[in-house]
């Protein structure tokens, strides 16, 4: 199994992926009505796909996923450039604090970041910051689910894909459990050859994740939330 997409609900789907897609230099992959997809490939490192789908409902507040994007030392440029792609700064009461918080064209947060020894090799994303009821737990849960490992970083947990480059995936301090709401994003894991749907069920269930019911119609893929309620897809492996 592998980590392969971060899915984004969106209302223009078109827009806000050509947005995030000149935000990551991805390479385009799905340009169709409903659904947009652009790929951040880190040399020496993982690929991941960013998968923008459409949505009715405007983007809910405090969301539990979101993405840091590396500044480091050219954090002022590339706030500055991202901000005349269509981002705007972004106030969530984050005070005097050395990154800097933006809105992407659907209000979605992202945060600029500093120069940070954790992120080097990171590309363009920095890290993903998942809420989180319990780090370590979540973290053996994400560990197993993606074949990821534990690195260090400012989060309480954080994993890395094994090659050591590219985002970190970073369990943090949830602010308020799991709401109704469906959260605006969310991760995809891919199973590989070999992988067997009901064995990977029965391992999500044994480590406090769940089956997710959905009333979206027959999918080529099954929903569940981890521990902490967080949801995700499991897809099929590739033929």
């Amino acid at each position: 199994m592998y980590l392969e997409n971060l899915v984004i609900d969106a209302l223009d789907p078109q827009r806000l992926g050509r947005f995030w897609e000149a935000v990551v230099e991805g390479e385009r992959l799905t340009d169709e009505p409903g659904i947009f997809e652009t790929r951040l490939a880190v040399p020496g490192g993982p690929e991941l796909d960013l998968c923008f789908q459409q949505v009715s409902e405007p983007a809910p507040p405090a969301p539990r996923l979101h993405v840091d994007l590396a500044g480091g030392p050219h954090q002022d440029e590339e706030v500055a450039r991202l901000l005349a792609l269509g981002a705007r700064r972004l106030d969530i009461g984050q005070g005097d604090v050395p990154w800097v918080v933006l809105a992407d064209p659907e209000g979605n947060p992202c945060c600029v970041l500093e120069e940070r020894a954790a992120h080097a090799g990171s590309g363009p994303v920095a890290s993903l910051p998942l809420a989180s009821a319990d780090p370590d737990r979540d973290a053996a849960f994400w560990a197993w689910l993606t074949g990821w490992t534990d690195v260090t970083g400012s989060a309480p947990r954080s994993l890395r894909h094994p090659s050591l480059r590219g985002p970190l995936l970073e369990m943090v301090a949830e602010a308020a459990p799991h709401g109704p709401t469906k959260n605006r994003c969310h991760l995809d894991v891919r199973l590989e050859a070999g992988d067997d749907l009901d064995t990977v069920a029965a391992g999500i269930a044994e480590r406090g994740g769940a089956p997710l019911r959905t009333d979206w119609g027959d999918l080529p893929w099954t929903s569940f939330t981890d521990p902490s309620g967080n949801e995700l897809c499991l897809l099929p492996a590739r033929a």
